[in-house]
């Protein structure tokens, strides 16, 4: 996650704008799609702050998020990866985790790898 925060405003703007470019068929700007990505995680980070959960959405960001132990060297112990589409749509609440994970778009591994009880955000 960089540090800088993305504004509210901005982080909207964009995931309207990747919504639109879904809806009317094209594919997002990659300024628009890597904005609304960090947004969402960062909104993740907000509402479940932790370090035992590394979120990944390559190539846009990751984020360690939920309470418990905290990871700090080698390959965590609890990872979500999913592309960008994937994490919009269960960040948003157009799909549902279990759907996502169920369907293998979602790779979770380690016992607190489960985001249903954290998501959707409310952007």
């Amino acid at each position: 996650m960089p540090s800088r925060k993305i504004d509210i405003i901005d982080g909207r703007a964009a995931l309207d704008e990747v919504r639109r470019a879904d809806a009317a068929g094209e594919k997002p700007q990659r300024t628009d799609l890597a904005t609304a990505v960090r947004y969402l995680l960062q909104l993740l980070d907000e509402k479940a702050p932790g370090n035992s959960v590394e979120v990944r959405v390559p190539p846009f960001g990751a984020v360690q998020v939920i309470q418990g132990p905290r990871h700090t060297r080698g390959t965590p112990p609890n990872v979500v990866e999913m592309d960008p589409a994937t994490w919009i749509a269960v960040a948003t609440g157009t799909e549902r985790w279990s759907d996502a994970a169920s369907s293998g778009r979602v790779s979770a591994s380690g016992t607190r790898a489960d985001l249903s009880d954290v998501l959707p955000l409310r952007p």
